[in-house]
């Protein structure tokens, strides 16, 4: 999850990011990514409608795509996920996901 969340920094901000995780509870994980950028991706800080579109099929066939799968990994894996938009000296957004305890999807 904290790959596909710093990949998505990376490739679509301009500025700096960075990588938090940190002990939730005494059994869960979050993994938060900071990153310079206002806009919060679509679908990723609620459960439901509008969601997430699924990943485009490449050219050469389904499920041969390069990206566009991440933030559905980092959904499918993560039992609780959100994002805020920070208003702060900083400025950007945090994308957070949580995973652990009885329902480990990580």
């Amino acid at each position: 999850m904290a790959s596909e969340l710093l990949t998505n920094a990376h490739l679509h901000t301009q500025g700096p990011y960075a990588l938090r995780i940190r002990s939730a509870e005494p059994d869960r994980l979050r993994i938060a990514v900071w990153d310079s950028g206002s806009e919060i991706p679509p679908g990723f800080g609620a459960r439901g409608p509008p969601g997430l579109a699924p990943p485009a099929p490449a050219p050469a066939g389904p499920n041969t795509a390069e990206n566009g799968r991440g933030l559905h990994l980092v959904r499918a894996c993560a039992d609780r996920w959100g994002a805020h938009v920070l208003g702060d000296v900083r400025g950007g957004k945090l994308l957070w996901a949580e995973c652990g305890g009885r329902t480990a999807g990580c």
